[in-house]
């Protein structure tokens, strides 16, 4: 399945999503439309799932231009579909890996935080929650998400303090799990997903909801009340 701003291919049990809008990779309403089309054709009882994006940009977070627009009914509706993609992706069935392939900021590192496994590239790329330096409040869902997957000693500094992290550092940050060379990415990533896709059903599945379940829930709770807003 194929659009302009996500491709859905299959090797052997491994699914594997692509966002590519030819820039920042950036979740406006129509990004995250198109992977939630890519994620409704994905087996849920097995396999796993990879995610990656176009060389250097994994993603930048949210449409700027919507959220400067200052038309508050559009920023909202992009907020929320935003959320509820990433809590699709948190509490997805299978095993999800995260095939890092540059830059993740803002809601790609969030959206990071919601894969079982992250494999990043060396180089000059960064990832990070750079909210506090732009002026903006993280909200509950991001934050319940973020709380849960940082190591405690990098909380203040990722969160409060908006630390950028080059991505063969943010392994001792909770934010990656493994580094790899750009051109080896994939081969990794394919790897590691086929390993996860041995992975019992629905073994899995149930382990992975009453592993997550509190935070999950506390996701969920967060965004039924941001749409009372």
């Amino acid at each position: 399945m194929t659009n302009s701003f996500a491709t859905l291919s299959q090797e052997e049990e491994i699914s594997i999503i692509t966002l590519d809008d030819g820039k920042a990779n950036v979740f406006s309403e129509e990004m995250t439309q198109a992977i939630n089309d890519c994620l409704d054709k994905v087996p849920t009882d097995s396999g796993s799932l990879i995610i990656t994006g176009r060389p250097g940009m994994f993603s930048a977070g949210f449409d700027l231009k919507v959220i400067a627009s200052g038309d508050v009914p559009k920023i909202k509706k992009m907020s929320l579909s935003g959320f509820k993609l990433l809590s699709r992706i948190f509490s997805f069935p299978r095993p999800v890996v995260a095939a890092c392939s540059g830059h993740g900021i803002a809601l790609g590192t969030f959206l990071l935080c919601c894969c079982d496994y992250r494999i990043g590239i060396k180089g000059e790329f960064l990832l990070g929650a750079n909210e506090m330096k732009t002026n903006m409040v993280i909200p509950t869902p991001i934050l319940e998400l973020i709380k849960f997957r940082i190591s405690p000693s990098h909380k203040y500094r990722s969160i409060l303090g908006a630390e950028m992290y080059q991505l063969d550092k943010a392994i001792d940050a909770g934010l990656m799990d493994q580094v790899e060379e750009a051109e080896t990415l994939m081969d990794a990533a394919i790897e590691k997903a086929k390993d996860l896709a041995t992975m019992g059903h629905p073994s899995y599945t149930l382990t992975k909801a009453l592993f997550i379940k509190d935070v999950a829930d506390s996701i969920d709770n967060a965004i039924k009340d941001l749409e009372t807003q």
